[in-house]
């Protein structure tokens, strides 16, 4: 139990350094590195101490575990704007948006038995996030800008970008209702860090255009059920809800309903097939509802019209994502008795709009396919090492009459890819 405390207080610590850029919208593809390694599966593929930030009823088919990890993730951003009239289109060019380019996430998660039915277990780790940093600002005043304004040019200075961070503490326990089904609950505590800096001409009446770090909290559930259908098949299910989080005090005034960033419901189903003795197939569908969240929902009314209202009122303007569903499927192959190789495929649907891609340059999260290969290698009778690498397809969405006319018209092209290296070690007890 010693190791057990001295890791949890690394996971938090290395935490406090890090930030994310998740890539199904900004969620991460999977949580732990053996779910990263097979797409992102786990919602009826429960593999090691993370299976309850996928399905709290997995962890009634873990043995007592504990895994700790580390993942680097590289995301290539940029963006090009085109056709604008503004400054004698002096604005028109492409953007890098890889001012910081290198994150380093750690997990960390932990399972024990109480007795042949109850199981317990917490994980920490991260939901996702965004961070973007533009060098030379595409809301640069000096071109795109806003004489509609009450107060005059609203200045754009520096660089721009976003970082968001979120950060989840899961506690759980699974009951076991017979040999073959189990339900499982997990409380998700959340925590998230937002700064943003040079977007004076998005937030034309936001509170801070200037760079400070300002954190919130909240709290959600997540339900699941796994059931070992046949003793090849294996189903599940899952269900999280929404995290209503405390706002944004400093950022009041930039997202809706007064700086209040939620996490978003988000449900799924799954499968895993053993059709061979060392071949296993597993799929999972999942739904994420960013409609239920105004400051990524809320697209301006009409893109010819100056709409300057409080950014931070109840339909103030923000990033206009849809819902999206992700798909994922994945093999994994017991090579030896010791070693693991699994591979995996991850796609899903596009979140931003082709005219919402101007407000979403610093948040363009296009990427919708992702390729995944994984291994777990067993150094000892207690102890695995386990690794993922993760590449995500460079996808591009392209504006359809995207900058508002207010700002000299046009349209803004969002482009990314990202690749991502885990190493995780886990030893059972």
């Amino acid at each position: 139990m010693l190791r057990i405390r001295v890791l949890f207080k690394v996971v938090v610590m290395l935490s406090s350094v890090s930030t994310a850029f998740a890539s199904d919208g900004y969620f991460s593809i999977g949580y732990g590195t053996k779910s990263q390694g097979i797409g992102g599966i786990g919602i009826a593929l429960p593999q090691d101490g993370l299976a309850a930030a996928i399905n709290p009823a997995g962890t009634a088919f873990v043995p007592d575990r504990a895994d700790v990890g580390l993942t680097w993730f590289s995301p290539d951003s940029n963006a090009q704007i085109d056709g604008n009239t503004s400054n004698a289109g002096r604005v028109n060019g492409v953007y890098d948006g890889n001012g910081q380019s290198n994150s380093f996430i750690p997990e960390f998660g932990y399972i024990k038995k109480l007795d042949q039915a109850t199981t317990v277990g917490v994980s920490v780790y991260s939901n996702g996030g965004i961070n973007t940093q533009y060098a030379n600002n595409p809301y640069d005043s000096g071109g795109i800008y806003s004489a509609y304004y009450p107060y005059g040019l609203v200045l754009a200075r520096g660089s721009a970008g976003i970082s968001l961070e979120q950060w989840l503490v899961s506690p759980s326990v699974a009951y076991k209702l017979n040999e073959q089904n189990a339900l499982g609950l997990a409380l998700n505590f959340a925590y998230q860090r937002f700064s943003a800096e040079g977007l004076g001409m998005l937030a034309l009446s936001s509170n801070r255009l200037t760079r400070v770090t300002d954190t919130s909290t909240g709290w959600g559930i997540r339900l699941g059920w796994t059931g070992q259908v046949t003793p090849d098949l294996t189903l599940g299910a899952t269900w999280a809800s929404k995290i209503n989080t405390s706002g944004f005090s400093d950022y009041s005034r930039l997202f809706a309903n007064g700086g209040r960033f939620d996490i978003p419901e988000n449900y799924g189903a799954g499968l895993a097939y053993k059709f061979a003795p060392a071949w296993t197939f597993a799929a999972d569908i999942s739904r994420i509802k960013f409609s239920i969240v105004s400051p990524v929902v809320n697209p301006p009314p009409n893109p010819d019209i100056a709409y300057v209202a409080d950014l931070g009122s109840p339909n103030g303007v923000s990033f206009g994502w849809r819902d999206i569903t992700v798909v994922k499927l994945g093999v994994s192959y017991d090579y030896t008795p010791n070693v693991t190789l699994r591979a995996g495929y991850n796609h899903s649907t596009q979140a931003i709009p082709d005219n919402q891609t101007f407000y979403n340059i610093v948040a363009p999260i296009s990427v919708q396919d992702h390729l995944t290969l994984g291994c777990t290698w067993s150094i000892s009778p207690g102890g695995e090492l386990s690794v993922a690498y993760t590449h995500g397809f460079k996808n591009a969405v392209n504006g359809a009459r995207s900058i508002p006319a207010w700002y000299g018209g046009g349209n803004a092209n969002i482009s990314m890819k990202d690749n991502s290296f885990g190493l995780a070690y886990g030893w059972k007890f």
